[in-house]
């Protein structure tokens, strides 16, 4: 009798071990705020000489340094440093440029580089409306670069802030500019950055969509093919379409999303997305730069850039700008859809040289 009160307890604790790592089942746990949604903060990993040399961080250094000044009088900024020295000299060059840091500060963790936008924390609210953090995997975009550090940051930013981390680095690598959501119940993203064996071998897209609906508390996937291997992302969606708000994508032109690689398939889904209700959503079509751009720097990159990759915050809009007659263009039209925040032209040509823009180097924190 004992022997089978034994099996029995073993049966049941197995179960309840299974059923709470069951990514598989219909229940939402989890939903994560849309970006424009009222922010606690904003965070930002400032660029560092440890990985790639000193003439790559003071190149982009003046990014963050805008960045911090138009978002401090939007809400609080925390600065991930190197190290204690790293974070003396960032404090230096905030000083030197007159920014107040009465609304910023720091966590010193060790970080491989920037992009925070995909390795950081992503915060969500569970059934009770507790802001949590989720760690999902990250691998450096299939291991095409150095990523341990970074994979560490939203645990340690959970540990710091003594708030529940949800670890889902064995259940999905996600990186954030990986996916969009409306806010209310769809999820835009490609399948070459997240159905991709360099990611999440073995995964297929109904494990996907039952993963994002229990953690990300989506009913409604948009899937894009993408192009694997185009670049470092194998294609984000945030480079290209973008969700303004509930009701609006905000995207390019046919012609534009040809330039950008964009298939002609995938074009002609993301034209005819429909929200959880069936709905037709509203367009809004940036361009890309008129010209090729060149870096600060004057490097010839020999292509254009997007516009799509802004940052909303809660007084602003954080836009990438090339030192392009289409800046202008680009941010009246943002300004358009985001009549009670502020445009900030950000220039981000150093920065797109190796790779991105804003959205992927900013992280929010919505309130509490």
């Amino acid at each position: 009798m004992i022997f089978l009160n034994l099996i029995l307890l073993i049966t049941m604790i197995s179960c309840q071990d299974t059923n709470e790592n069951d990514t598989t089942s219909d229940e939402i746990l989890y939903t994560m705020p849309e970006e424009s949604e009222h922010h606690e903060g904003t965070w930002l990993q400032w660029p560092h000489h440890y990985q790639y040399g000193l003439a790559y961080r003071n190149e982009i250094d003046p990014t963050w340094v805008a960045m911090t000044q138009a978002l401090v009088t939007s809400e609080k900024v925390h600065i991930i440093a190197y190290n204690e020295t790293e974070k003396n000299r960032i404090i230096a060059l905030l000083t030197a440029a007159s920014v107040s840091l009465n609304n910023v500060d720091f966590k010193i963790y060790q970080t491989d580089d920037v992009w925070v936008r995909d390795n950081g924390p992503i915060y969500v609210r569970d059934k009770n409306g507790n802001l949590v953090i989720e760690d999902w995997g990250f691998n450096g975009w299939g291991e095409k670069a150095d990523f341990e550090k970074c994979d560490l940051i939203p645990a340690k930013i959970g540990t710091d802030q003594n708030r529940t981390v949800i670890n889902l680095n064995n259940e999905m690598v996600n990186e954030g500019g990986a996916v969009e959501i409306d806010g209310n119940g769809t999820l835009l993203a490609t399948k070459s950055a997240i159905l991709n064996t360099n990611r999440n071998p073995g995964l297929t897209q109904a494990d996907a969509e039952a993963i994002f609906k229990t953690y990300l508390g989506v009913t409604n996937v948009i899937w894009l093919d993408g192009v694997a291997g185009l670049e470092i992302t194998d294609m984000h969606i945030d480079g290209f379409a973008r969700f303004g708000n509930a009701t609006t994508i905000v995207t390019m032109s046919n012609a534009s999303l040809l330039e950008w690689d964009v298939t002609q398939a995938d074009i002609n889904k993301l034209y005819a997305a429909k929200n959880k209700n069936g709905t037709a959503y509203t367009f809004v079509n940036l361009p890309l730069t008129q010209n090729n751009v060149t870096t600060a720097t004057g490097i010839n990159l020999g292509y254009k850039g997007s516009y799509v990759n802004y940052y909303i915050a809660n007084n602003k809009v954080l836009v990438p700008n090339y030192n392009d007659a289409n800046d202008a263009v680009a941010n009246q039209l943002i300004q358009n859809l985001y009549p009670t925040r502020t445009v900030v032209g950000i220039d981000v040509r150093n920065l797109y040289a190796n790779g991105g823009m804003i959205h992927c180097v900013t992280q929010q924190q919505p309130v509490n």
